[in-house]
């Protein structure tokens, strides 16, 4: 579960680091996409505004001197039809310019309207001057217009056109100014976009640095698994080279106790029976009485070595009585064969535990007294089965000398981690050389209880 949390937590980390890194990427391209269209819009609307000013200051300087002309033909003209035609024109330019002069004006910012201003009075006080002589008559036109070209005329022509020069020039400042606006935004862009792309790179190889932690780590884990799991498998094979040994000497030895035990009394007996049918009519009763109670001690003592060894395999008494009296039983005869003061303490909430639940506590306290019994060197054990809600607990505590449970793994121990591993149990041994033993064993019971429910459930519904 830790492992599988430690993974989840990796994976979330570098999604987590690797969203980000793509969300500053896209959020770099929006930003410099942005940037460049308002680069580029700036740079048209500049460029539009210069063309469209520089063609009316064109179109303004163009009316000024064709009105000049106009003027001074219509003030000499003799001819009065002529004069009209020429004064219908200037009347043309006049709003041709005023109008020009008004789109102009439109165009501009506040802080570009002084040169503007002045210009448009420049033009208004110039077209006042010409307004006496459109009521003139031919002889006065004849009369004035000479000097009224060369004294009126002609200095604010030259007056208006060199403002107009002036407000082109200034209209290309305004293009400069408009070129650095550009620039600038450009060096902007380029600082942003350097600034984005720094930060991108900066977290990305903390990312790659993070992910190239993380598989290493991954990597050293996975290599210790791997030989965690040679190690379990070699001492799975040496485990089961050592039950085969363990079974071939626990058959030797129960051949051996039969041959020497039951055997031996058996021959025994036999011998004692065809001394006693020979004997028949020749030997007192006395005597014939005395070979009879040898004959039956011999069979007594058969049946309880017979009794022993089952008792041995498999008590009866797990089956018939249960899990508690099987366990003060066996503490009983190892208190009577080592002389070791073993007590059982049990609180079970009733006897329906599943048959290998039974047989794994039987096995492991049979292995644990045995243990005990030829490597502790202790004159106490305590045995203690309690029944919790969801798990079952054994806890077997002696007084012997100890030992380093990472030194010594005997073939005793490992086939009790294989016991309760079976049934999805854990088993820990707390010893120090010269502290004592404790052994602890628990299995799980609510998946088991479960099952007992359905099974219970479902017998009653048949």
């Amino acid at each position: 579960m830790q492992d599988f949390s430690v993974v989840r937590n990796s994976r979330l980390a570098l999604a987590i680091g690797f969203g980000s890194v793509l969300a500053i990427m896209a959020l770099a391209g929006i930003d410099a996409l942005r940037v460049l269209h308002n680069f580029y819009s700036s740079d048209d609307r500049i460029r539009a505004q210069f063309l469209f000013q520089n063609r009316v200051l064109n179109e303004i300087r163009s009316d000024v001197y064709v009105s000049g002309t106009y003027v001074r033909d219509y003030l000499l003209e003799p001819e009065p039809s002529r004069a009209e035609n020429y004064r219908a024109s200037l009347e043309q330019v006049r709003r041709q310019m005023e109008a020009a002069l008004q789109s102009y004006g439109e165009q501009l910012a506040p802080g570009e309207t002084r040169h503007y201003t002045t210009l448009r009075a420049e033009l208004a006080d110039y077209w006042q001057t010409l307004a006496p002589v459109f009521r003139w008559s031919p002889e006065e036109r004849q009369r004035l217009g000479y000097l009224f070209l060369r004294d009126e005329v002609f200095p604010r022509r030259q007056n208006m056109l060199e403002m107009a020069d002036r407000i082109a020039v200034m209209n290309e400042q305004q293009l400069k100014a408009g070129n650095a606006e550009v620039v600038g935004l450009l060096k902007k862009f380029q600082a942003r976009l350097a600034i984005t792309l720094l930060a991108a790179l900066a977290f990305g190889f903390g990312m790659t640095a993070f992910s190239i932690r993380r598989i290493l780590r991954l990597e050293m884990q996975a290599h210790e698994r791997y030989q965690e799991a040679m190690q379990a498998r070699g001492e799975l094979k040496d485990l089961s080279a050592r039950l085969v040994q363990a079974q071939e000497s626990e058959r030797r030895a129960l051949s051996r106790e039969l041959h020497d035990e039951v055997g031996q009394s058996l021959s025994a007996v036999l011998i004692e029976l065809r001394n006693l049918s020979s004997g028949l009519g020749v030997r007192s009763p006395e005597h014939t009485r005395a070979q009879v109670e040898s004959i039956k001690g011999l069979v007594e003592s058969t049946i309880r070595v017979v009794r022993n060894m089952a008792l041995l395999l498999r008590p009866s008494m797990l089956d018939d009585l249960g899990l508690v009296p099987a366990l003060k039983w066996q503490a009983r005869e190892v208190s009577k064969r080592t002389s070791i003061d073993v007590s059982v303490a049990a609180e079970l909430q009733g006897d329906d535990l599943p048959e290998e639940y039974k047989t794994c506590i039987y096995r492991v306290v049979q292995e644990a007294l045995h243990n005990t019994s030829s490597h502790a060197k202790a004159s106490s054990v305590r045995i203690r089965v309690e029944q919790g809600r969801d798990r079952l607990t054994l806890s077997i505590q002696d007084d012997g000398q100890g030992f380093d449970p990472r030194q010594v793994r005997g073939l005793g121990l490992l086939g009790i981690q294989e016991r309760v591993t079976r049934l999805g149990g854990s088993c820990r041994v707390h010893s120090e050389p010269g502290a004592g033993t404790v052994l602890l064993v628990e299995l799980p019971l609510e998946q088991k209880n479960e099952e007992t429910r359905e099974a219970h459930s479902h017998s009653a519904r048949g």
